[in-house]
């Protein structure tokens, strides 16, 4: 990271830099960033990289694959985050209806004549065994 750091720091410099360009007695061409007596300025010119079509629609159909590609991934962080949402909600009922059935009264359904039926204490405890069989299954 250090070095990313400096080297955009130090591209102002480098871009601004002059080249210079000198023939030594044996006829031999240098090149420096210093000047020298008898070197002259050398003007470097960026290229410009002209792309072909076929290049051009490559580089769009691997654009078009990265963008469904992270649509598709989107699509999939939503449904899997609905489905904790859910999960949670369905833990929560789980566990509310276990705590009351650990601290309510009586329970009891009515009968086909309205009346109360009360539950006995081992239809009770298969409810609530039943209920954390759930919750272990669903909330763990």
């Amino acid at each position: 990271m250090r070095h990313l750091f400096c080297c955009l720091l130090l591209m102002p410099l480098v871009a601004n830099a002059q080249i210079y360009r000198w023939t030594d007695a044996e006829g031999r061409v240098h090149f420096s960033a210093t000047p020298r007596e008898g070197a002259e300025q050398v003007t470097v010119k960026p290229q410009v990289v002209d792309r072909d079509e076929a290049t051009r629609e490559r580089e769009a159909r691997t654009a078009k694959f990265y963008d469904a590609r992270r649509q598709e991934q989107e699509a999939e962080d939503n449904r899997a985050a609905q489905a904790r949402e859910q999960q949670q909600k369905k833990c929560g009922e789980l566990r509310e209806k276990r705590d009351q059935l650990t601290h309510s009264g009586p329970f009891y359904h009515l009968d086909e004549r309205g009346e109360r039926q009360y539950y006995t204490d081992a239809e009770i405890e298969s409810f609530r065994s039943k209920l954390d069989g759930d919750l272990a299954r669903a909330c763990n």
